[in-house]
């Protein structure tokens, strides 16, 4: 019946990650959790291993919007536009239920690397490219946010499962 919650409880925190909300560390609590109840089920160096994973996860999320505005040709200006308004998108959000974070996110990448690339004194269709790279970098970082909880999830329950 452990396992069982167990599992649910990481495919939820699964569910969050797309979201903008902090789905890994909901995985990491439950794995602490779990840990603690049933110590022969789970080590806490599995636990420690997962929470390196989530805090891996963390710095790509933050840092993939500014290398891909760099990557357009953008500034490091523009790369920390970029970052720093995604962080801002996240946090206000757009006022769409459930998603609103994620789409405030990547508008808020987009728009910070293009006011960032802008006031350094590049044309408006350069700032756009290098705004358009922070956008798909903040999409890439998400995808790889989400392939990083699935890897958790997996390793998590195989090693309590067995």
């Amino acid at each position: 019946m452990e396992f069982l919650l167990f599992a649910l409880v990481l495919l939820g925190g699964l569910v969050l990650v797309p979201l903008g909300l902090p789905g890994l560390w909901v995985m990491v609590a439950a794995g602490v959790v779990y840990a603690s109840v049933l110590p022969d089920r789970l080590s806490i160096w599995t636990v420690l291993a997962v929470t390196v994973l989530a805090v891996i996860a963390e710095v790509i999320e933050f840092t993939l919007a500014s290398r891909y505005a760099r990557k357009y040709g953008g500034s490091r200006r523009a790369g920390w536009g970029a970052m720093i308004g995604g962080i801002v998108g996240a946090v206000v959000g757009v006022p769409v239920p459930i998603v609103g974070p994620v789409i405030g996110a990547f508008i808020g990448a987009f728009a910070g690397a293009l006011v960032f690339e802008v006031t350094a004194g590049s044309t408006m269709g350069a700032s756009t490219r290098v705004a358009t790279g922070a956008l798909i970098g903040r999409v890439t970082a998400a995808a790889v946010k989400v392939a990083i909880g699935c890897v958790m999830v997996a390793w998590l329950l195989a090693v309590s499962w067995f």
